[in-house]
């Protein structure tokens, strides 16, 4: 009963931010076993306040185009839960960008960022700024713009963003030039910063690489391995991109990349010169998975997804309910083995729950794509202490973090009723750090 009196003061408060929505009945319904061994979350209100952000920020961004034209964006950040640290989350810079796709991003990623075992809490923020077609000089006066009224809110024991969709390393370089010269103070305030500059190496590939440890985890509890298989992608941006090298790394056959306009399926498997053209087209070149066609071997289905493709894994790394239902009937036909998602709540509940009833191995975003944050709190942890790790020793905290949750979120699963059900795991195992968390300090 209480979940559903939490559930419809949310959407009564919330309307219309379907996406948080989502998040939000997700979360609920996994913890109910929870709340029966733990009443005093009940008592104590923890849910209610669990679903609320600390602090939501709104400002308008001005900017000026090359032409000299004044443009208003809006920027936000939604600091969500402060229990175990700082809040940590991502920017995303794109025109979908609006309150109710922040706070489900925001309220994830205090679950993922407790999966970590770091002390870092949950956040997001963003602006509908659409960074593609711009100019890298009208690129640097948004982010100018948008860091001019963020700094007063943020600080590296306080809040510390970093990039998402439509933020990389570009974007961070701009806004943390800004910060520096509004504060006068060279903070670890964003992380995803150069290597020259207090980055982290192996923050690029994080996502990407976590991934694919993590389904390399599930698919050990079933004696199986990345070797000999064929593994669908989505997306072909920062996280597929390392996540079809790492699968490539572990012996698999990677068939298909996509983008926002359609997919490449690639027969054969990618080579190496593949990987490497898609990476110079979409890093530098910022161009269209289509241009594929005239240098690999490979087939272009405008306007489709991957997921009708026959593949043993799937790895959705695009964007949020991206899989659908249907989708997952045809890849569950087709006999995939394993589903990790490197995006935020690609597969939508339906799908998910499709995998789950049918015994494919699904590791959710807040397990499998915590690789990106870990690392990030390894970038944080590098700066306070005023040292640079090496790659090998990066990748290996990290490959060491996404063990460590499977093993918590499998635990959690067993312990209560949902043996190898990595959703309730996850979300159980998330949910009771910080809700014990919250206790420890008090009604605040």
């Amino acid at each position: 009963m209480v979940i559903e009196e939490v559930l419809e003061r949310v959407i009564s408060r919330d309307p219309g931010q379907k996406e948080f929505h989502q998040a939000v009945k997700e979360v609920l319904e996994s913890i109910e076993p929870v709340l029966q061994k733990r009443p005093e979350y009940i008592k104590a209100k923890i849910l209610d306040r669990i679903v609320e952000p600390e602090r939501q920020i709104l400002f308008r961004v001005p900017w000026m185009d090359d032409n000299g034209e004044i443009h208003v964006n809006r920027g936000m950040r939604i600091e969500f839960n402060s229990a175990i640290g700082p809040y940590k989350g991502g920017l995303r810079f794109h025109p979908s960008v609006y309150p109710g796709i922040i706070k489900f991003l925001g309220f994830e990623q205090i679950f993922k960022n407790a999966l970590t075992g770091l002390p870092i809490g949950g956040g997001k923020g963003g602006s509908d700024f659409d960074p593609k077609g711009k100019s890298d000089d009208e690129v640097m006066r948004f982010c100018q713009s948008f860091m001019s009224e963020l700094f007063r809110h943020i600080g590296e024991n306080t809040d510390v963003p970093a990039g998402d969709i439509g933020v990389g390393g570009r974007e961070i370089g701009f806004m943390f030039g800004q910060y520096k010269r509004l504060t006068n103070r060279f903070d670890s305030v964003l992380t995803g910063k150069g290597i020259n500059w207090g980055g982290s190496l192996v923050r690029p590939e994080a996502t990407g690489y976590g991934t694919v440890y993590f389904a390399q985890e599930m698919l050990k509890t079933k004696g199986d391995s990345f070797e000999g298989k064929k593994v669908a992608i989505s997306g072909s941006g920062n996280v597929a991109q390392y996540a079809a090298q790492k699968a490539m790394e572990f012996g698999a056959k990677v068939v298909s990349f996509s983008d926002s306009a359609g997919t490449i399926y690639i027969p054969d498997g990618l080579t190496l010169d593949g990987w490497n053209f898609v990476m110079d087209l979409k890093n530098n070149k910022r161009g269209r998975i289509n241009e594929c066609t005239d240098k690999m071997p490979c087939e272009y289905w405008a306007g489709q997804r991957p997921w009708k493709i026959d593949c043993d894994i799937a790895l959705p790394c695009a964007t949020q309910n991206e899989l659908n239902g249907d989708e997952a009937k045809m890849l569950i036909d087709n006999g995939v083995i394993a589903v990790a998602e490197g995006a935020n709540m690609p597969s939508t509940p339906d799908a998910a729950d499709m995998f789950v009833d049918n015994g494919v191995l699904f590791g959710p975003g807040k397990a499998a794509n915590a690789g990106g944050v870990a690392t990030s709190g390894l970038e944080m942890c590098q700066n306070h202490v005023g040292m640079a790790w090496s790659f090998e020793e990066v990748d290996k905290h990290l490959h060491n973090i996404m063990i460590n949750i499977h093993k918590n979120a499998l635990k959690a699963s067993q312990d209560y009723g949902a043996p190898g059900n990595y959703i309730v795991g996850a979300n159980i195992a998330g949910f009771v750090k910080v809700a014990d968390t919250m206790l420890d300090h008090g009604l605040i």
